[in-house]
């Protein structure tokens, strides 16, 4: 894979060619952005309530199942039968949004609750990706 960094910031009103330059990197996109293939899977964001850690509406989520889920992690989650990505606030049992228009949810003894994994990684695609269309 080839590497062309470019390097822009607020009001640059112009930048030489970043191709004239290009570094060799000896890695997939795979390699890059996966640690336990076997045991990865990729899901896609719906609803705002995680935007204020950087993930929108139609991202992509890179959740890892081998990973074992720590305070403050970011994760997907079966609960109550719904796929939910939230963050893990393990002192207090409760699953929190990074919104403030969403309300913390917490985790009782009745509920069903299964961790599916953590997300490592998030993608955002700036134009829709034909195989994630009809998802």
């Amino acid at each position: 894979m080839r590497i062309i960094p470019i390097y822009a910031s607020a009001g640059i009103t112009g930048f030489e060619s970043p191709a004239t330059e290009y570094s060799q990197l000896g890695l997939s996109l795979d390699e890059l952005l996966v640690v336990h293939p076997s045991a990865t899977f990729i899901g896609v964001a719906k609803g705002d309530s995680m935007q204020g850690v950087g993930i929108f509406y139609g991202d992509i989520l890179i959740v890892d199942r081998q990973e074992t889920a720590r305070h403050g992690d970011v994760i997907v989650a079966n609960f109550n039968g719904e796929f939910v990505c939230k963050i893990l606030d393990k002192a207090n049992r409760m699953l929190l949004s990074s919104n403030e228009q969403h309300q913390p949810q917490p985790i009782h003894d009745y509920d069903s609750f299964t961790i599916e994994g953590v997300v490592i990684r998030s993608v955002r695609c700036h134009r829709q990706s034909p195989l994630l269309a009809d998802i």
